[in-house]
């Protein structure tokens, strides 16, 4: 059994890292994976791949920066010859980017098989590019395991063949629990000078902005900053900044919002990207995380970690249903009042939402097997695999 497993940005690599872990239990399974390269600078992709455990890309297309259309056309070309010489059982994609869209694509026209994990998820927002990703990839794949109950419900209302559809988890929660304790031992608390002379941590919030509907307007951004500001003026607020955000702050002229270098009393505070294991330690131990992306809405959840979503909608309702997650939308004053309502409060555990056990990875796998080449589950002694929930 031949698998070729296609990722390309951040968010995808801790997607994949579990699955590429529990594929290893089985030596009958060859798996390729082909790198798009459409992150590929050290803060961005060689970091995370060195922190999850992730072996160097079989292939890598050396795709980069582009617009949407160049990129995903561009993953395209490189990626068909590819796919034609492997000629693999299944193609895998992950998530929502340009990579997943285009390795679908690429996969359906050769008519091989494909596995979209995380499906179903949908902002009913069609200016973002990821829904637009997300959707015509879900059209498109042969399995579709899904994260949360509302993935289900959104597949079957779009006419999705049930039998396609599997409610599996999230393996972006299999890559945090499987790496918690490492994360535990890195040393950004330390460097960013957090801990206290009673070894306690002190009180921090974290923000996050890359989605261009925030960052590539003037009005949107510097409402943002401001309001980020003010709530930094009482805890400090660190920055890992995006290599492209950075530069749209500095092209609108809005880096007066930022504390003075060196500062972490107070302030927002601009550090460098960070790889996941330091990025994870910082989440897990903040007050209060502002952010415009999925993932961190899914992260905190299951950190229990106050999470105020700077967007009007979102992808990940269980996050808001169950989790720690608010949706704050735009407003810099209602981004003001929630933060100073979340530090005002007790920070209280959440609800996980169902199968967001580490195990979700294990649920594909067995799903595959038994759907794909049922003889090799027979033959894997000492596999341990949990029951399979289908949607």
């Amino acid at each position: 059994m031949k698998i070729v497993s296609v990722v390309g940005a951040r968010p995808n690599f801790m997607k994949i890292a579990p699955l590429l872990k529990e594929w290893r239990q089985f030596p009958a399974i060859e798996h390729i994976l082909v790198h798009s390269g459409q992150h590929y600078d050290d803060q961005l992709s060689t970091s995370f791949f060195r922190d999850l455990g992730l072996p160097d890309p079989g292939i890598n297309l050396q795709v980069g920066s582009g617009s949407h259309a160049w990129q995903t056309a561009e993953i395209m070309k490189r990626l068909e010859p590819v796919l034609i010489e492997t000629c693999p059982d299944l193609v895998t994609v992950v998530g929502d980017v340009n990579s997943t869209l285009a390795a679908a694509l690429t996969a359906a026209k050769l008519n091989l098989k494909i596995v979209h994990v995380e499906a179903g998820l949908r902002s009913y927002d069609t200016s973002m590019p990821e829904e637009i990703n997300r959707k015509l990839t879900d059209v498109l794949a042969d399995f579709l395991f899904v994260t949360e109950q509302e993935g289900v419900e959104n597949l079957r209302r779009e006419g999705i063949d049930p039998a396609r559809i599997f409610l599996v988890g999230n393996v972006m929660i299999d890559s945090l629990l499987s790496c918690r304790a490492a994360a535990a031992r890195s040393t950004i608390l330390c460097d960013l000078g957090l801990i206290g002379g009673d070894a306690r941590v002190r009180p921090y919030g974290i923000l996050t902005l890359h989605r261009p509907s925030n960052v590539d307007r003037l009005t949107t951004l510097k409402g943002i900053l401001a309001s980020v500001h003010a709530i930094a003026q009482d805890l400090p607020v660190f920055f890992p900044i995006h290599p492209r955000t950075r530069e749209r702050i500095r092209s609108l002229g809005l880096e007066n919002y930022f504390a003075a270098s060196g500062a972490t009393r107070r302030g927002l505070v601009v550090i460098q990207p960070l790889g996941y294991l330091d990025f994870l330690c910082l989440m897990d131990h903040a007050r209060l995380a502002l952010t415009d992306s999925g993932g961190i809405q899914e992260e905190t959840t299951v950190l229990g970690v106050p999470c105020l979503t700077l967007r009007e909608n979102t992808e990940r309702p269980a996050t808001i249903s169950e989790g720690t997650n608010r949706l704050v939308g735009l407003d810099p004053d209602g981004i003001l009042k929630a933060a100073q309502q979340v530090l005002r409060d007790e920070r209280r555990p959440a609800r996980l939402p169902k199968l967001w056990d580490g195990q979700a990875s294990k649920r594909i796998v067995r799903i595959l097997l038994e759907h794909v080449q049922p003889d090799l589950l027979l033959k894997s002694k000492g596999v341990s695999v949990t029951p399979v929930c289908s949607g």
